[in-house]
């Protein structure tokens, strides 16, 4: 799923391609991408865009006269932009929404259709779609610390939960993790000042640098939106080693989202246990990152 990064990349390189122009068309591929009936969606034809804006991991694209188009890409949800007359993808493309200097194309691979356009009315409604979580680039350690400790949860979750932190996802998630040294089944509430200090930093320097990879990557348009990037240190690096210590980056499987973490870095080398896995092997289920290395 694209996560702040990616999304602030987005923003930025669609805000300039149409701040300003009109958005003369919204041609709708799939009937089940739009999730709202009011306003139709025929009243965002004809304005004028006044800005983009990211929020949270969704796009918003500002209209004249207060109207909000709303995309949030899920996990396979993508955009491209296309020179003004050129053909959208075939099968993939869920709506086009066509502007006087080009097109933009929302696409979702796979079979399912997760990714959704929503078009409110007023600032009040688009806050209303906000989920609440503190912007992890605006805030401070005070805020940062009081949004951990709000509930007692793994530091995993509390991360990736869009009611307490904006825009961070599963793949940053374990990336910021990595960084700051600390397990992703922490629990929140049993974090020192200290520690909750170095995963502040950690939070800000994560995203801060893939932003910034992202920006100097994309050019014109981010053509390729991954959560698994080469340089990443361990997040979809299963078994890879570790960029620090060597070791062998470790994983939890819980339904379709995968942890990945280093134990010599994390955990002080305990291998957390694995529900795909650890229930089969049983006692054979390697309890130190020695044990697999030996």
């Amino acid at each position: 799923m694209p996560e702040l990064p990616d999304v602030t990349v987005y923003a930025e390189r669609l805000e300039a391609k149409v701040r300003g122009d009109v958005l003369q068309r919204i041609r709708l591929l799939n009937p089940f991408l739009l999730r709202t009936a009011l306003p139709p969606i025929g009243a965002a034809e004809g304005r004028r865009v006044t800005g983009v804006e990211r929020m949270g991991k969704r796009l918003v694209l500002a209209l004249d006269g207060e109207l909000f188009l709303v995309l949030h890409l899920m996990i396979a949800g993508r955009l491209r932009w296309l020179a003004a007359g050129a053909r959208p993808p075939g099968r993939i493309a869920l709506a086009v929404f066509e502007f006087g200097g080009g097109a933009l194309v929302l696409t979702e691979a796979g079979s399912q259709r997760r990714a959704s356009l929503h078009l409110v009315a007023g600032r009040a409604a688009l806050a209303a779609m906000d989920p609440g979580g503190i912007e992890p680039m605006a805030s401070d350690v005070a805020a940062f610390a009081e949004r951990l400790r709000a509930e007692n949860h793994t530091v995993k979750r509390s991360l990736t939960d869009p009611r307490l932190f904006s825009g961070i996802g599963n793949a940053y998630s374990d990336e910021i993790l990595h960084r700051a040294r600390m397990s992703p089944l922490a629990l929140t509430r049993t974090l020192g000042d200290d520690d909750i200090a170095r995963l502040f930093e950690a939070t800000r320097a994560v995203l801060a640098e893939w932003t910034a990879r992202l920006r100097e990557e994309a050019g014109d348009w981010p053509q390729k939106v991954t959560a698994f990037h080469p340089a990443m240190a361990v997040h979809g690096k299963f078994g890879e080693p570790c960029p620090v210590c060597g070791a062998p980056v470790q994983r939890i499987v819980h339904a379709d989202n995968e942890t990945n973490y280093c134990a010599r870095c994390q955990t002080g080398g305990k291998v957390l246990a694995d529900r795909a896995l650890s229930r089969l092997l049983k006692a054979s289920w390697p309890r130190h990152i020695d044990d697999l290395e030996k």
